[in-house]
């Protein structure tokens, strides 16, 4: 398809803005189609070389012996040496937008060459010129198919002055040999006709669900890009309020009467107060560092590890269980802050399941493993399930407020692992619960 954006003068699409919606004009989308498997015309001509050789090797040496056959083969040869030029490779000019065209040319001119030799319009065969007219209607932008149908035309007319007569053995039946290959041509027209058609449109439907899941990812991610700026700005107003906090909670434990436990509450809670700061300093440090690119090579084991016990220490009092043995050798896999973030809210969803399914005290397990280029890690929980609707809703956007949540972590989750090149996918676990899967590249060994 940047073939044919370039000679219209545009941008590939990867030069367009991020976010914006790609949709071509319906010829390019059609005709895109047809250069992403251009095998189609190609399989086009492979049709009428089948029909020439049919007419000249078979019909022709039964109902007319006397008919010359060697223009009828000179013709399908030089079809056969089109397309094996395709083939190989060599014939550029056949090749791209106007490459359509003139492929479709080359097919008229080889069949009013072929009838010239064969009876014109007199033959049966002429109707074949409609399955030519009827591709390029279908593919081609509106000026050029009108120009091949008015080429058509101007053949089918020359054809009806001028043609080599065919003389059949049998003149009596002539007429019902006619009439039985004008049946067997509109057949074949029928049949190739709605063969390329329902290719092409299958093709199209195929690209216009790629074009949507492009569009709805980049919708996506304009919505991600308008929370990190809502959380740049609420790091920025959050930091008051808690320094706030930590100056009173500070206050408030230089009491020489307050009670022991109460003394412990309150170091937890400027413990927390600390970790909010600490994950606020964190989203101004790590604004700039949100795609793939910007984060480095790191152990996954060292990377799980680390995620877990960042949110051990938000959670006190609620496990996480890394149950997978080490990896030999270690599996590196390139993750940035989001990539963190991801797997934080996932741990974050299988705790608040194991509560909502009354399996608290499970805690949450978390296993690794590698296979086939790529390190797959499970978070596991013992809770309700999640609904495969749901979990496909929060893959485009969040749920909205009653999701009690999940919704928005989810589709930032989503967000993350997509833009690392993995996949993000939910499993029944065996004995009741959910396995959150994250499948990430494996970075090759330097």
């Amino acid at each position: 398809m940047n073939e044919i954006e370039e000679e219209r003068g545009e941008p590939p699409p990867a030069a367009r803005t991020p976010g914006a919606a790609v949709r071509l004009p319906a010829p390019e989308r059609a005709l895109s189609a047809v250069r992403t498997d251009r095998g189609r015309l190609l399989q086009l001509r492979w049709v009428s070389l089948l029909a020439m050789a049919l007419i000249s090797f078979v019909v022709f040496p039964w109902l007319a012996p006397a008919q010359p056959v060697a223009p009828l083969a000179g013709v399908t040869l030089c079809l056969l040496a089109v397309n094996l030029a395709l083939l190989a490779g060599t014939a550029e000019w056949l090749i791209g937008r106007r490459g359509a065209f003139l492929q479709l040319g080359v097919d008229l001119v080889a069949w009013t060459a072929f009838l010239y030799f064969s009876g014109g319009v007199t033959n049966p065969a002429i109707s074949l010129f409609l399955p030519v007219v009827a591709v390029g209607a279908s593919i081609l932008p509106a000026r050029q198919a009108w120009l091949l149908a008015a080429l058509a035309v101007v053949a089918y007319s020359l054809l009806w002055q001028f043609h080599h007569p065919v003389r059949l053995a049998d003149a009596a039946q002539a007429m019902y040999w006619h009439l039985a290959g004008m049946w067997i041509s509109f057949a074949f027209s029928a049949v190739t006709v709605v063969w390329f058609i329902v290719r092409l449109n299958r093709e199209l439907a195929r690209r216009e669900h790629e074009l949507a899941t492009v569009n709805a990812a980049r919708a996506r991610d304009a919505y991600v890009v308008g929370l990190g700026k809502l959380a740049a700005g609420a790091a920025h107003r959050l930091g008051t309020p808690l320094g706030t906090l930590r100056i009173l909670a500070d206050e408030i434990a230089a009491r020489r009467e307050l009670a022991a436990d109460l003394r412990e509450d309150l170091e937890l809670m400027r413990e927390q107060v600390d970790h909010c700061r600490d994950i606020l300093n964190g989203l101004t440090r790590e604004a700039g560092q949100q795609r793939a690119e910007g984060g480095g090579a790191i152990d996954v084991q060292d990377w799980v590890a680390e995620a877990a016990q960042r949110w051990e220490r938000l959670r006190p009092g609620e496990p996480v269980r890394l149950v997978t043995p080490a990896l030999q050798p270690p599996g590196v896999i390139v993750a940035d802050a989001s990539l963190g973030e991801a797997l934080h809210n996932l741990i974050d969803n299988a705790a608040r399941a194991n509560r909502h399914g009354g399996a608290a005290d499970a805690g949450v397990d978390i296993e690794i493993a590698r296979a086939h280029g790529m390190v797959r890690v499970d978070v596991l929980d013992r809770g309700p399930g999640i609904a495969p609707e749901r979990v496909e809703a929060t893959r485009h956007a969040p749920l909205g407020a009653h999701a009690e949540g999940m919704g928005v972590g989810l589709m930032l989750a989503h967000a993350a692992v997509d833009h690392h090149g993995g996949r993000l996918e939910f499993l029944l676990r065996p004995g009741g619960g959910t396995i959150a899967r994250i499948t990430i590249p494996e970075q090759p060994p330097r």
